[in-house]
């Protein structure tokens, strides 16, 4: 129990920590990943974490039917419906996007677990008509924000920041900094969390992946979220709700390459990099963005030679499979098809 907040059991952790041995000896820092990609449910990921915690609170409602939202490739809508089909229960996504025009990668295993997938113009007012909906049918909803990234949901990487420190206990990772995606900002947030409440003096370099406010201004407005969150936390848990300084968030809006989701060359390389040398797969929308951001911080010096690091690997394999990523795979890939040759 974590905070007064049980969970169920879906990922028989805790997940591995190990050695990039290849990469770190071509790099000269010694790089170790936690391999929340592994996890084991539906392609695996790092939101299995929240919804453990998420799924126990829904059960423990009386809930029959879990819905959730994201684009239209959502990783974590994927994992919903997994731990929904594991237990029981019934799904849905509804994502403010449109119909990519294939059902391929998210889509296609969402479909496989029995999951519809809702799409719409007006977020808002898709999730209030698709809880109606189901309500109406008979379904007791029980409504998981973008992410899980809610005050219950970060729990999950609460326990992972614990589990790090234990993980790290007697090893030269004592205090080594840890680089982690932000997306809709729960396992950034429970990691920062779990670590204060470890008494850990580790960085946390949370990479952000998509633009928040207006160009130019983005760590200004992701600071701010970041800081709004943290506040619904303390209130949540009744705690003293007080401003972060903000230079606890450390954060970097360098990585974003053009957007959310788009394919960039850059990360494209980095993925290749990490896969020849260690047989690790990256995606586009995510760990590609933020392994990019490793590989610069340890080019410019601000990851010393010969020093520690830790890389959370939070999943999304699927993402490779979509369309408009695919394709640009497919070009790159074309001369290992070595069709009729000998």
């Amino acid at each position: 129990m974590l905070y007064g907040y049980d969970k169920v059991d879906i990922l028989h952790g805790p997940t591995p920590l190990e050695k990039l041995e290849n990469v770190s000896r071509d790099l000269g820092v010694n790089i170790y990943i936690k391999r929340d990609d592994i996890t084991p449910l539906a392609a695996g990921g790092n939101k299995l974490r929240k919804l453990e915690y998420l799924v126990r609170d829904a059960l423990n409602k009386g809930a029959t039917m879990l819905i959730t939202e994201g684009g239209a490739q959502t990783n974590h809508g994927r994992l919903t419906a997994a731990a929904a089909a594991k237990f029981s229960l019934k799904s849905a996504i509804i994502t403010q996007d449109k119909y990519p025009g294939e059902i391929s990668a998210n889509l296609l295993l969402d479909g496989m677990m029995g999951c519809p997938v809702y799409f719409t113009r007006d977020l808002a007012k898709g999730r209030d008509a698709l809880i109606k909906k189901y309500s109406a049918a008979g379904e007791k909803v029980y409504y998981i924000l973008m992410g899980g990234s809610n005050e219950i949901g970060m729990l999950g990487y609460v326990e992972c920041a614990h589990e790090i420190e234990k993980q790290a206990k007697g090893t030269d990772l004592k205090d080594a900094p840890v680089y982690v995606t932000i997306g809709s900002m729960g396992t950034y947030m429970g990691l920062l969390i779990g670590f204060r409440d470890s008494g850990s003096k580790r960085r946390l370099k949370g990479v952000s992946v998509l633009p928040y406010g207006t160009a130019g201004k983005e760590a200004d407005s992701l600071r701010r979220a970041l800081a709004d969150y943290y506040k619904r936390i303390c209130a949540f848990y009744g705690a003293e709700v007080r401003e972060p300084d903000p230079k606890v968030f450390d954060i970097d809006t360098a990585h974003i390459y053009g957007g959310y989701n788009k394919p960039s060359d850059t990360v494209r390389r980095a993925i290749y990099y990490l896969a020849g040398r260690e047989g690790i797969i990256l995606d586009p929308c995510y760990t590609g963005k933020t392994f990019c951001a490793l590989l610069d911080d340890i080019r410019t010096g601000a990851v010393p030679k010969g020093s520690n690091v830790i890389f959370i690997h939070t999943g999304g394999l699927p993402g490779i499979y979509t369309g408009h990523h695919r394709t640009e795979f497919e070009k790159e890939l074309m001369p290992y098809m070595r069709s009729g040759e000998v």
